[in-house]
C-alpha cells in the first residue's frame, strides 16, 4: 500500500493545505512551454515593430497614392507631412517623444490589452497565471479583476467604441487610396494591401465579446427581436474566430505599415493595376 500524501500547510490552488505535495512543477511530458513562449515572443516583436514605427516620424505617407500607415491615423498635427492629414490639423508642432498618431493610440492599446483573449494570452505567456493546464503558477495568491490594476479590464466595453470610431477611420483612409499619381482614381497593390487590413480590422472589432453582449446580451426574449437575435447570431459565429483575428490583425497591421514604409521611402515601388 502506498504511503498517503503529504499536504502543504499553507497556499492556494495546487499548493492548497488539500492537494498533494508533488515535488515536480508539473508531471505532464510534453513541450507544454511551447504555446506561452511563442505567444511572449509574438506579443514582444508585434510591440517592439509598432513602438519603434511609431515614433520614428519616416516613410508613414505616400503623396502620390494617398497611402497612409494606420500606426499614424489620424494624424492630425503640425509635425505631419503634407497631404497626410486626412481629418485636417488640430494641434502645434509635436517633441519627438509624442507619436503622431498619438490620438488614438492610447484607445487602441487600451481595447488590446484589455480584450478578452490578449487577457488569457498574456496572463498565461507572461504572467504564468497558469503557464499551461496541469502546471502550478509562481503566485500563491489571486484575487483576480477586482482589485488595482486589474480592475481596469472592466473597461473593456468603453474602449470598444473607441474602437469602432478608429476602424471607421482606417476605412476612410483606404478609400482614400484609390488614387492614382496624376490625379482622379487610381488601384494598386498597396490598396489591396490597406483593404486586407481594414477588412480584418472589421471583423476583429465586431468579433468583441462586448459587441455581443451590445448587439444582444441583453435580450430575454428572442423571438420578441428577431432583428437583433439574427445580429447576435451572425456576431456569435464571428466571435469563434476572434483569437485567429486577434492575431491575424497584428500581423496585417505589421505587414501594411510596412508596406507603406517601403513605397514611401522608394525602396520598392507600388504595382499599379490602374493609375
Amino acid at each position: 500500500m502506498s504511503a498517503a500524501p503529504t499536504v502543504t500547510p499553507s497556499g492556494s490552488g495546487v499548493f492548497a493545505r488539500t492537494r498533494a505535495r508533488i515535488t515536480a512543477r508539473t508531471l505532464r511530458t510534453d513541450r507544454w512551454w511551447l504555446p506561452p513562449l511563442l505567444t511572449t515572443l509574438g506579443l514582444a516583436a508585434f510591440v517592439g515593430y509598432a513602438t519603434v514605427r511609431s515614433f520614428v516620424r519616416t516613410a508613414y505617407w505616400v503623396p502620390e497614392y494617398h497611402y497612409l500607415t494606420p500606426f499614424y491615423s489620424p494624424c492630425v498635427s503640425a509635425s505631419c507631412v503634407p497631404g497626410s492629414s486626412h481629418f485636417g490639423v488640430w494641434v502645434g508642432e509635436l517633441p519627438m517623444w509624442i507619436p503622431l498618431g498619438f490620438v488614438v493610440l492610447p484607445f487602441l492599446l487600451g481595447f488590446r490589452l484589455t480584450c478578452y483573449y490578449y487577457r488569457k494570452a498574456y496572463y498565461r505567456s507572461v504572467w504564468l497565471s497558469p503557464p499551461a493546464c496541469a502546471v502550478a503558477e509562481p503566485h500563491t495568491s489571486y484575487s483576480g479583476e477586482t482589485r488595482l490594476p486589474l480592475i481596469i479590464q472592466n473597461t473593456h466595453r468603453y474602449f470598444f467604441y473607441f474602437a469602432l470610431v478608429v476602424t471607421l477611420v482606417n476605412s476612410y483612409d483606404a478609400i482614400t487610396a484609390f488614387h492614382g499619381a496624376s490625379g482622379g482614381f487610381g488601384f494598386g497593390l498597396g490598396n489591396l494591401v490597406l483593404l486586407i487590413n481594414v477588412t480584418l480590422l472589421w471583423g476583429y472589432t465586431l468579433s468583441c465579446h462586448s459587441c455581443r453582449h451590445i448587439v444582444g446580451g441583453r435580450l430575454k426574449n428572442f423571438s420578441a427581436h428577431p432583428v437583433r437575435y439574427w445580429y447576435w447570431t451572425q456576431i456569435s459565429k464571428l466571435n469563434t474566430r476572434h483569437m485567429a483575428l486577434a492575431w491575424t490583425t497584428l500581423g496585417t497591421l505589421a505587414l501594411t505599415d510596412f508596406y507603406v514604409m517601403l513605397v514611401a521611402s522608394d525602396t520598392i515601388s507600388d504595382l499599379r493595376f490602374i493609375d
